[in-house]
């Protein structure tokens, strides 16, 4: 295996990908390396030329699947919607890059340490939770950056349409009466034993729906896997930490932690020089030597307005904010200590520390502990590290390596690029399963760096591609979806009868229940969704009293929905949050309406080919 991968190496060719490698890794970092590898025309469709790859249609289409947002048996229609939308979201893309819009890597930079997904508890960007939460999402940083960079140029652009419509004052006042309106109404929920006769499923219909939609029942191409993981945090369960390392390294922590700082501060220039704001202010370390108090000096003295009534008090300050000169002082303090001078440009300071932010020493031991192990662990782990890239390029085996290396070769049942959980589900890893050295030649794959304390190596030990299983395997899944089918029209059917009927006077017994007064808001746990929704698409009943009546489809059932009154205030309330609702609500019609027509000029003008 060495002697061949020598030989492939000397050619020419190889040279030229691994000059590509290098400039690729320079330029745009590790990810590009897949697209360098993985261009190709499997396209669904083409938008002014730019590709929609049958790849981003499928993640997306699974996405939704697994999440339990569509029904599997719904995977065709969703398909056809993913890619419309993805069309889209192209057209939206283009017409952002053609009118210049732009965001700075400074600009995403900010958005994304400003998001409460990424900061610890203190309300601090960390890159560790950065990145775990990427990975859980099925991102890499840059992948992530990219698609942040989409949405936030598309938010741009309807930002931009919805503030140029504006509102008329008669506009507002019937969208707060559409809001306010109430519909009470009569539903009765159908279900299969309301059916005259159970439907039934013949082996032709079986056989037909199996035809129509045989992309539900395909085994997607599998792998089973052998891998091992190199954990830095399994290192660092074997390495002893002692009380007084502890101790030292929760002291260091304290020193940096966030201080909780009040200041009096005497400024200078028109109203005083500074050697007068400088003498201001020995006269008031003089009196807090004598024992006066900082807070009513503070009050007394201080130019800070803001803070001058509340002891001086600033809160609490981390470093990076406040100035070098001001910072340096104020974490040189213990609890109740006070500085000397210190001068910044707004004027001359004396600063009390009036606590440390940072909890007790036993409440983070044992987060000290694994960080103390975690650095005295890093040397072993990279050096652990190093010997797993250079046995497992050449091993013929992972169970070699694993020995050495005192890992664990950990075994997978047999997963598809989109079914795998757990290690195997973060980024890169089954994209290294299939790619063709180790899917077809059998090889280790390279060391995949999941994050900065974790290595993977997998090998694949079985294949099998994909395939439309027979109909004999699925028999049974595909009769429950004909069934479902037929009892859903056969349901939708009797509703329609009975609704009939009900309008020609001929009342069948039915058990209603009422809804009185119901808003446009959803109300958990009372009327499903579903059926508001219907009940506020129905025309207003007549002045007869004759009500309307509707149908909802519900998961597995049909809802007759009889509408009997709507009602409207007659005098709106011009409550300031009657006028933000109706502020809200206008601005999500207008932007709607001005997306929508954006969308639509942009399709008329644009070439699309679906393929």
């Amino acid at each position: 295996m060495l002697q061949q991968i020598r030989d492939r190496s000397q050619s020419m060719i190889a040279k030229v990908i691994v000059g590509a490698v290098i400039v690729a890794l320079a330029l745009f970092g590790i990810e590009s390396l897949v697209n360098l590898f993985t261009q190709g025309s499997d396209n669904v469709a083409e938008v002014n030329g730019e590709g929609i790859s049958r790849q981003a249609v499928e993640t997306e289409v699974q996405r939704a699947i697994r999440s339990g947002q569509v029904p599997a048996d719904q995977e065709s229609e969703v398909r056809k919607q993913v890619i419309e939308q993805l069309i889209s979201q192209s057209l939206l893309d283009q017409y952002a890059a053609d009118g210049g819009l732009y965001l700075s890597d400074g600009q995403l930079d900010q958005v994304i340490v400003n998001r409460p997904e990424f900061q610890d508890q203190d309300g601090k960007f960390s890159a560790d939770l950065f990145r775990n939460r990427l990975a859980s999402a099925g991102y890499t940083p840059l992948a992530f950056r990219r698609q942040l960079k989409q949405d936030l140029q598309r938010q741009q652009i309807q930002q931009g349409l919805a503030e140029s419509e504006f509102l008329l004052p008669s506009e507002r006042r019937q969208l707060v009466a559409l809001q306010n309106q109430t519909r009470s109404f009569r539903y009765v929920t159908l279900t299969p034993d309301d059916l005259e006769q159970p439907v039934t499923v013949t082996a032709q219909e079986v056989e037909d729906y199996y035809q129509a939609h045989q992309a539900q029942f395909k085994r997607p191409e599998e792998v089973q896997l052998n891998y091992v993981v190199l954990d830095q945090s399994a290192l660092a369960d074997d390495v002893k930490v002692d009380d007084q390392a502890l101790r030292q390294a929760y002291e260091q922590r304290k020193s940096e932690a966030p201080r909780r700082i009040a200041h009096i501060m005497v400024s200078f220039g028109d109203a005083r020089t500074r050697e007068e704001a400088k003498a201001r202010l020995e006269k008031v370390r003089q009196r807090l030597e004598q024992g006066e108090s900082f807070a009513r000096l503070a009050a007394e003295y201080s130019d800070d307005k803001t803070t001058a009534d509340k002891g001086g008090k600033l809160g609490v300050i981390s470093r990076g904010i406040f100035g070098k000169a001001f910072e340096d002082a104020a974490f040189s303090l213990k609890p109740g200590q006070v500085s000397g001078i210190v001068a910044t440009d707004n004027g001359l300071h004396l600063l009390k520390a009036t606590g440390i932010d940072i909890p007790d020493f036993e409440s983070m031991r044992d987060s000290l502990r694994q960080k103390l192990a975690m650095q005295k662990a890093e040397e072993r782990f990279n050096d652990k590290a190093q010997r797993l890239i250079d046995e497992s390029f050449s091993a013929d085996d992972l169970a070699g390596v694993a020995k050495d290396l005192g890992l664990e070769v950990q075994h997978s049942d047999w997963v598809s690029r989109d079914s795998a959980d757990g290690v195997l589900a973060e980024p890169g890893v089954m994209k290294a399963a299939f790619k063709p050295e180790v899917l077809e030649q059998g090889y280790n794959s390279d060391v995949i760096e999941l994050d900065d304390q974790r290595r993977l190596v997998l090998r694949v030990t079985d294949h099998r591609p994909a395939t439309t299983l027979p109909l004999d395997d699925v028999r049974d899944k595909v009769r429950s979806a004909v069934t479902a089918e037929k009892t859903r029209k056969a349901l939708s059917e009797r509703a329609a009868q009975l609704a009939s009927a009900l309008e020609s006077g001929k009342a069948p017994a039915l058990d209603w229940q009422k809804a009185e007064a119901v808003t446009r808001q959803p109300r958990k746990g009372e009327v499903p969704q579903a059926i508001i929704d219907q009940a506020f698409r129905l025309p207003r009943p007549s002045e007869a009293g004759q009500p309307v009546y509707g149908r909802a489809m519900l998961d597995s059932d049909v809802a007759l929905i009889a509408l009997d009154q709507v009602t409207t205030p007659e005098s709106q309330d011009s409550s300031d949050r009657q006028s933000a609702l109706a502020a809200r609500l206008a601005e999500r019609l207008r932007a709607q309406a001005a997306i929508q027509g954006l969308l639509e000029s942009l399709q008329g003008k644009a070439d699309v080919e679906r393929l």
